[in-house]
């Protein structure tokens, strides 16, 4: 091992502060109700969409073992990461951690509750929150609305918000 000199230890500290870090963008929305390939979708198209510099990730991650559902339940008791307590502890900790959320609610049947929890916990912790939403959605309420930092009506103009929010990349 061989010990840095001064200068040189300055010089990697600097460095390092400078590089820009990859920013995490947390996609939510509703999941019961619907298929795991439909959840799916549309967080990979999303996560296609970015700069490098922006690292997507969602609920879904490491939960392959649904990929056969054609109708998600709001738990899995057989499955750690899909007990409720499981699913509260990671999205909870994925939220609080990201740098903003990105919520796709458009042709919502029902209200996602779990959506609704992680909107309070990025608004608690002052996190850029992005959401796409359709006219007359079933989330559409005051409160939905009063936290969204913005609001986008197609898919393409929420992660164009994301980018122009998130993205140290100048253009």
């Amino acid at each position: 091992m061989h010990a840095l000199d001064g200068a040189a230890f300055r010089a990697v500290n600097i460095e390092s502060c400078l590089a820009p870090s990859k920013k995490l963008l947390f996609l939510a929305g509703p999941l019961t109700g619907i298929s795991y390939k439909e959840a799916l979708t549309w967080r990979t198209e999303v996560e296609r969409k970015l700069p490098s510099d922006i690292v997507a990730f969602s609920a879904l991650r490491k939960k392959d073992y649904l990929s056969d559902e054609t109708v998600l339940k709001d738990s899995y008791a057989a499955r750690p990461l899909s007990t409720p307590r499981g699913t509260i502890i990671r999205d909870r900790n994925d939220v609080m951690r990201c740098d903003a959320l990105f919520v796709n609610l458009l042709g919502a049947k029902q209200v996602s509750i779990g959506t609704m929890f992680e909107l309070a916990w990025a608004d608690l912790k002052r996190i850029p929150i992005i959401i796409v939403m359709d006219q007359g959605n079933v989330h559409d309420h005051a409160f939905v609305r009063e936290v969204a930092g913005y609001v986008a009506q197609s898919i393409d103009e929420g992660v164009d918000i994301a980018v122009s929010v998130l993205s140290q990349t100048v253009d």
